[in-house]
């Protein structure tokens, strides 16, 4: 990825910031929506009963569902500008491609938000809608980085990687083994399987972000981009962890025989969904940093005074 050709632009840039946080609020908007069982609680769409721009009464799941659509109705419109922007502004090709890309996503997104009502919340169709809004969010996340000052202008200089596995694979092993996590924790809040396979694939996720986590921090210690975000990425583990434990003790231990969502269950849920979140965005950030500053060559021993690398 080259960024030479292209000028930072600040307000590009802020604006991209903001559709992320934006997104943010989506997600939690999203997973309020589910942990209130208020998804059916406006039955129609692409309208909410019969209109597009009247609020429908406001009590009760409808407070929670009216109020996820009209974030997500905002940050399409947000996603449409910066599209659109990105190809007015951005000479890199592969810059324009990712905007539209975001755009078909954030489309895509909201279909299955409007299925998963008329189909009357199908767990497989709603699962699609998670993942798909997570996505979503790292991609937008990841526009924010490549429009930044310090991506656009300052050229990388690059550092070997001798460790094995590299740290690249670890981090395609992370995003992969999260987004099984992802859906096999969506799949459990829509009632689509038990909650066992997403507590035991914890295990898997937990072993290899440490490891990912320790390999960015002790073995690129030099290079700030990738220990921070190292740190981050074993902080916002644990805080995950915790989380985790909550929601599984409110949901499964003391909320069984509930009639309805209580609040301990309802605010563990929806932190952890947040933070899930998080977790996923920033392996994906860190997944571009090593991209952008870590060859995958090793150094061999220098011979004659130079160093070969293969």
């Amino acid at each position: 990825m080259t960024s030479e050709a292209t000028r930072y632009n600040v307000w590009h840039h802020r604006i991209a910031i903001f559709i992320a946080v934006v997104t943010f609020f989506v997600i939690i908007a999203g997973a309020m929506v589910t942990s209130e069982d208020a998804g059916l609680s406006v039955p129609d769409w692409p309208t909410s009963y019969g209109h597009f721009v009247h609020l429908p009464p406001w009590v009760g799941g409808i407070v929670f569902e009216h109020s996820h659509r009209m974030i997500a109705f905002f940050t399409g419109v947000c996603t449409v500008v910066i599209a659109f922007w990105t190809l007015l502004v951005e000479r890199r090709r592969w810059m324009k491609i990712l905007a539209f890309g975001a755009l078909a996503t954030i489309v895509l997104q909201g279909i299955l938000g409007g299925v998963t009502v008329l189909r009357f919340l199908p767990p497989a169709v709603s699962t699609a809608h998670a993942a798909i809004a997570q996505t979503f969010f790292c991609i937008a996340v990841a526009i924010a980085v490549f429009t930044g000052r310090k991506w656009v202008e300052e050229t990388p200089q690059l550092v070997s990687d001798n460790g094995h596995p590299k740290l690249l694979v670890l981090c395609f092993y992370s995003i992969f083994i999260l987004y099984v996590q992802l859906i096999l924790g969506a799949m459990f809040r829509h009632h689509g399987m038990p909650w066992w396979p997403h507590v035991v694939n914890a295990v898997s996720v937990t072993v290899i972000l440490a490891w990912t986590g320790v390999r960015a921090m002790r073995g690129f210690r030099h290079i700030p981009g990738i220990r921070r975000l190292g740190i981050l990425l074993h902080s916002l583990l644990l805080v995950q962890l915790l989380l985790g434990f909550a929601s599984y003790y409110t949901r499964i231990v003391l909320g069984a025989d509930a009639p309805q969502p209580e609040f301990p269950m309802i605010a563990s849920t929806v932190a952890h969904v947040a933070v899930g979140g998080l977790l996923l965005a920033t392996t994906v950030v860190l997944t571009i940093q090593v991209w952008r500053n870590v060859t995958m060559r090793s150094e061999q021993p220098a011979v004659a005074g130079r160093t070969i690398t293969a």
